[in-house]
Formats: structure tokens, C-alpha cells, sequence
């Protein structure tokens, strides 16, 4: 259904990366080295812990699916910006309003699976440290499959919906400012009405109940998990946060990027700058590639693998 004023259009056009299009030899040449990186990292850290039995435990398996997810949701991003960087040299991008609702949807459920996920780390570790006696029982393999289950079926079926909502909103504008796609952007470019209004408060929910609610509920077990560390011995103390270090360093990680985001929104509905584009995407990119890093070091015992099989194929 068409009107005056509204435009139901089929494509749409990245113009993210017009204003880098001098630059775009050095961007493909920095974002492939990330994404092998990425690729390689998080694949050698998931096979270790799938490969060796000493970590078939529930704190494992909910870091190997956390960075499965997180290195499914690289591989969504990396290649089509690789792409529009070689075929575009850096330029207008135009990709169909479906592919574009696609790659939203995908980003914004993996997005809030990885807050998802890591709310189940902070509930797994809480019952750990706080609830030792109870451990085996409350925590069982049928148990972290549900939990891992819906970790990732809340998000997809809530941001579903909020995408079927933007396939349905008459669009005013085609272009994004931006060099990738996600749902609150494609809604933005919507003439308003009741129906956009209805996608914007729909998505704020969305972000509350897979952002900010479970990020609530980290920072809760995790101040139980120090103050029982307070009442107990130095060594148990010691112990208890060291494994919960690499868990609070990707939350930090994730929220920080959250909150620039938010901000470089704002500053982008007044003014585009290349500054603000890059600061975006790297944002977007960075906590994909620090995963595997602060869990493959700051996990002693995926450590202790990682630097025995890497020692292994150098004496072979």
C-alpha cells in the first residue's frame, strides 16, 4: 500500500562507509586479519573444551556456547563487510530490504543471546560458590540445555516479532547511516505513525528484557558471589573470583559497547563523522575478538590446553 509521502521500497543503501571510500584498502586488509583471528581463536577454544573430558562441566559448556555464538554472529558481520568493502571500494552499498531485516534480525538476537548467556554463567557461578552442597543437583546436563535452549530461543522469537513489525513499516528514506543493518535502524527510517511508534516502544522492551534486565541480574550474583567471598577464607576468596574474572571482564566488555552505541546514535542523528563510523564499528567488532582471549587466558585450565596443543603442532 502506497500514499503520498510514503515509500514501500525494496532496497535499501548502506552510505556508512561513503565517507572511508579512500581508505577502503586498509579497512578490508584490518577486518579480514580480525575475522581469521576470530575464526581461529574462538574454533581452537571450543574444540578444546568439546575435545577434552577433564572440562565436559557446566561452566565450560556455557563458554563454549557463548563464544559459539558470538563467532556465528562474527561470521554474519565480517563477510558482507568484507564484500561491500571489495565490490563497493568503500562506497554506497545497496542490499534488498529483506537481506537487510535478516542480517538485523540475526545481530540483534545474537546480541541479547550473549547477554543471555552470560546472566547463565553468573547464575551458574553464583550457585557454585554461594550453594557448593546443592551444585550437582541444581545444576544437571538436562538443566544447562534448558538453560542454553532458552538463552537463545527468547531472543530470537522476541526480536522475530520486532522484525516482522519493520517489514511492515511504510519507509520515507532508503538510506542507512551505517555500514551494517539492525532493526532500530531500519525502523528510524519509517514516516512515523501509530505503527512505528508501536516498533520503537516493542524494541526498547526487547532491549530491556534481553540487555539490561539480565545484565541487572549479573551484577546481583555477582555481588552475592563478593560478599559471600568477604565472609570466607582468602584462599577460597582467591579461587572463587578468579573464575569469575573472565566472566565480568566480557560483561564489562559487552555493556560498554552497548553504551557507546546508544551515544553514537545520538550523535549521529545530528551529525556524521568518520570518527563516529569507525568508533561504530569497531565497537561492533572488538568484543568478538576479545572473547577468546580473556577466556583462553583467564581460564587456567583452557589455558593449560591451549598451550599444550599449540606446543604439540610446533614440535610435530
Amino acid at each position: 500500500m502506497t500514499s503520498a509521502g510514503f515509500n514501500v521500497t525494496s532496497s535499501l543503501t548502506l552510505v556508512g562507509f561513503s565517507s572511508l571510500s579512500g581508505h577502503s584498502s586498509l579497512l578490508f586488509f584490518v577486518f579480514l586479519l580480525l575475522y581469521l583471528f576470530v575464526l581461529f581463536s574462538d574454533s581452537l577454544v571450543i574444540y578444546i573444551i568439546c575435545s577434552q573430558r577433564a572440562l565436559h562441566r557446566p561452566m565450560f559448556a556455557f563458554v563454549a556456547s557463548f563464544l559459539l555464538n558470538s563467532l556465528t554472529g562474527s561470521t554474519l558481520v565480517y563477510p558482507k563487510l568484507l564484500s561491500d568493502l571489495l565490490l563497493s571500494g568503500a562506497g554506497l552499498v545497496q542490499v534488498s530490504r529483506t537481506l537487510c531485516l535478516c542480517q538485523g534480525f540475526f545481530a540483534s538476537s545474537l546480541g541479547g543471546a550473549s547477554f543471555m548467556l552470560l546472566s547463565a554463567m553468573a547464575f551458574d557461578r553464583y550457585l557454585s560458590i554461594c550453594h557448593p552442597m546443592h551444585y550437582a543437583v541444581l545444576v544437571t546436563p538436562a538443566k544447562v540445555v534448558l538453560m542454553l535452549l532458552f538463552c537463545w530461543m527468547l531472543p530470537a522469537i522476541l526480536v522475530g516479532v520486532s522484525t516482522l513489525l519493520a517489514s511492515r513499516l511504510p519507509l520515507c528514506r532508503a538510506q542507512l547511516d551505517r555500514a551494517y543493518c539492525d532493526i532500530y535502524s531500519i525502523v528510524s527510517l519509517s514516516c512515523g505513525g501509530a505503527e512505528a511508534q508501536l516498533s520503537g516502544i516493542y524494541i526498547l522492551l526487547i532491549v530491556t528484557a534481553t540487555v539490561f534486565l539480565p545484565a541487572a541480574f549479573m551484577l546481583f550474583s555477582y555481588a552475592r558471589i563478593l560478599f559471600i567471598c568477604l565472609r570466607r577464607s582468602r584462599s577460597f576468596s582467591s579461587k572463587a573470583l578468579q573464575t569469575c574474572l573472565p566472566h565480568l571482564l566480557v560483561f564489562f566488555n559487552y555493556s560498554i559497547s552497548v553504551y557507546l552505541d546508544l551515544m553514537l546514535r545520538r550523535l549521529q542523528s545530528n551529525r556524521e563523522s568518520d570518527s563516529t563510523l569507525i568508533t561504530s564499528i569497531l565497537m561492533m567488532l572488538v568484543p568478538t575478538v576479545l572473547n577468546p582471549v580473556v577466556y583462553g587466558l583467564k581460564l587456567k585450565e583452557v589455558f593449560t590446553h591451549v598451550k599444550r596443543l599449540l606446543s604439540c603442532r610446533r614440535d610435530s
